[in-house]
């Protein structure tokens, strides 16, 4: 099993959610956070300076069994995409167990 943790923008959420349940990942975590990048200069929209490293971003909480790993981080990739910089980050970390509570199930039957 992986978790896949994924920082993106807040406004391709949406998007990236339909995508994840289009290809059968129907469950995860998500939470608003900010973060600060790389980016050095900031932009100016109708004649306010603004930097984009402190925009709003959504971080996304995937547990996933490893033959469905590709395929999530594929949706992730091709939803989230703008080509800008601020598009987000994804990690992927392995997962030594998992358990539902209400059946008591562990491993990848517990995904299910």
């Amino acid at each position: 099993m992986k978790k896949i943790e994924a920082i993106i923008r807040k406004s391709k959420f949406d998007e990236v959610k339909k995508a994840l349940h289009n290809n059968d990942v129907v469950f995860f975590t998500y939470w608003d956070v900010t973060g600060v990048g790389n980016e050095k200069h900031g932009h100016v929209y109708r004649g306010v300076s603004y930097s984009t490293s402190d925009i709003q971003r959504r971080k996304l909480s995937i547990i996933v069994s490893d033959d469905f790993l590709d395929k999530t981080i594929n949706a992730i990739l091709e939803t989230a995409y703008t080509g800008s910089v601020g598009d987000g980050k994804i990690f992927v970390s392995d997962i030594e167990e998992a358990y539902r509570i209400r059946t008591k199930e562990k491993g990848s039957q517990s995904l299910k």
